[in-house]
């Protein structure tokens, strides 16, 4: 069985369409980790003449390997390598290093040696990046050669043991003949270049907006692709997402600068639900006025802000802050303090996999801010195959959303946590949904002394008319990201305003949502209560808390 095998694969080597035909050695290698023999299937595959040295697979060749996938051609005599990357059918690329076959400083050990498939092999070991290698090498042969590029200008490579839990060994060693590939027609890169074309076609990445302005401003307009509303605050665009496995990782990455405003602002990506009669999308249209209102007995109206018979909220993908002043304010001057250029946002947004696959959605960002140059921002979707089995939400209902994203349009504030009813939401279940968790994002605002952005103020989430959770949203860390923030106040105490302790939030960092678990919920009607003891307003000045929560499950 093993002989066909390897016939198989001289066969390949001699019809595939290479450069003249070259004698020399093939060696199959075989992976353990912890013990246990790993990719049976997919053995290394090693040929080596003289001067040369072709490392590839045993899917590669019989032409079995899911792109993209890499090759390596090696000269150990020249200290060069060559990878060759195949990224799709029609598209390969390629890059030479000199630097890495003898750059790595080996400790030679002559008392220790032994026979791997027949051969003699003395050891060697090294340390790259913490990982401790012992390698075993031969002479007997007289070429240079093997499983990678590692040890290879010592020597016919035939093991390599990293940590004592990962081995590569030989399994066999046969003479043989092969046709080098040719590289002349596949486009080079530098190595820099390469390794990023190579990392991104791992993934999908959608494009949401490139250095896109939010501003307010009279003057913002919107274009073909990108929509603007609410005096330039809101930014919009329609994403067209592919199929997306429930076991798929997707993130956000979202990268902002200040183009003018100088402060920490309220910042939220969304997507607009529209299966319902009445779409969040049509009060950007129209006006606030279309939205369903919600009361509680305060004497107030709040637009759109939770579920309704024909309505959805908008459902959050992301609630951010932006730092005081990050790139427009570097000119700032501190002794010790150098300021990083642009604050960089990332989160896991798997839970929504289900709901967004094979969707045309609309995707908006809001920050909210009074400045006409505001904040450049761009924002990516990356969506990575079978990363976790332990987000696979089937089940998405957006349930409430109070952040007025439309606060520069008539939106009113969420200042309904003043009376004891806070805020109530009904909603009605088709199927019984199992392990269902509210995933909830809560952060207090109120920026003066007794305000309740610097108060901690207990959350009580309520269902069907049962605590469930209680807790207090705070953020004791925003000292941390003092760098983001050059513009930042600096106090007569040593303290600068970033450095302040927050309700769940700091300037130029993310929320993070808390998973709220509700256990299984039965189909029918269903209330979800939320209570916080707002602080009541002095003078001018007044609190508000801006939660979002979408029910997920099974």
């Amino acid at each position: 069985m093993h002989k066909f095998f390897i016939h198989c694969i001289i066969l390949f080597f001699s019809l595939t369409v290479f450069s003249q035909q070259e004698k020399g050695y093939l060696i199959s290698y075989e992976k353990y980790y912890n013990d246990n023999l790993i990719n049976s299937d997919n053995l290394i595959l090693s040929f080596v003449t003289e001067n040369k040295n072709y490392i590839s697979s045993t899917k590669i060749e019989e032409k079995q390997a899911e792109f993209p996938y890499e090759v390596t051609l090696v000269s150990p005599t020249e200290n060069y390598f060559q990878k060759i990357n195949y990224l799709s059918p029609e598209k390969q690329i390629q890059t030479k290093d000199t630097s890495t076959i003898s750059s790595y400083q080996f400790e030679l050990h002559p008392n220790e040696t032994k026979k791997i498939s027949g051969y003699n092999c003395k050891k060697t070991t090294t340390v790259i990046n913490s990982n401790h290698y012992t390698i075993w090498y031969t002479n007997d042969l007289k070429i240079k050669g093997g499983p990678t590029t590692l040890g290879q200008n010592l020597g016919l490579v035939l093991e390599i043991n990293r940590n004592n839990n990962f081995i590569i060994t030989a399994k066999k060693v046969q003479k043989s003949k092969f046709n080098f590939p040719k590289t002349e027609n596949i486009k080079s890169y530098d190595n820099l270049t390469y390794q990023d074309l190579v990392w991104k076609s791992r993934f999908t990445t959608l494009a949401v907006f490139q250095n896109e302005i939010i501003n307010f401003s009279d003057k913002s307009v919107s274009n073909d692709s990108i929509l603007r509303f609410a005096n330039g605050t809101i930014i919009l665009k329609k994403i067209k997402f592919p199929k997306i496995k429930i076991t798929d990782l997707a993130f956000i990455d979202l990268s902002l600068q200040s183009n003018g405003d100088a402060y920490d602002r309220t910042g939220s990506l969304f997507i607009i639900p529209q299966e319902k009669e009445i779409s969040f999308f049509d009060a950007l249209q129209k006006d606030v006025s279309v939205l369903p209102v919600y009361e509680n007995g305060n004497g107030k109206k709040y637009q759109g802000v939770s579920l309704t018979e024909n309505y959805v909220p908008t459902l959050e993908l992301m609630r951010f802050f932006t730092p005081f002043g990050i790139h427009k304010y570097n000119h700032i001057k501190l002794k010790d303090k150098e300021w990083h250029d642009v604050v960089m946002y990332r989160q896991d947004i798997s839970d929504f996999n289900n709901y967004l696959s094979d969707k045309e959605i609309w995707i908006g960002a809001f920050i909210g801010n009074y400045d006409k140059g505001g904040h450049k921002v761009s924002v990516n979707i990356t969506i990575h195959d079978e990363g976790t089995k332990t987000k696979e939400s089937e089940f998405v209902l957006p349930l409430f959303n109070t952040t007025n994203i439309m606060e520069m349009a008539g939106q009113n504030y969420a200042t309904m946590f003043d009376n004891e009813n806070g805020l109530i939401v009904s909603f009605e279940l088709k199927e019984n949904v199992s392990d269902a968790k509210l995933k909830y994002i809560s952060t207090g605002h109120g920026g003066w002394e007794n305000g309740d952005e610097f108060l901690p103020k207990k959350n009580t989430i309520i269902l069907d008319n049962k605590i469930v959770h209680e807790f207090i949203p705070w953020r004791e860390d925003c000292g941390s990201y003092r760098l983001f923030n050059p513009a930042s106040g600096n106090f007569s105490n040593g303290l600068s305003s970033s450095d302040y302790s927050r309700s769940n939030w700091c300037p130029g960092m993310v929320t993070y949502p808390t998973y709220i678990d509700l256990g299984d919920l039965s189909a029918g009607k269903h209330t979800i209560q939320i209570k916080i003891p707002q602080g009541k307003p002095e003078g001018g000045s007044f609190s508000a808390w801006n939660i979002s929560g979408v029910l997920i499950g099974k």
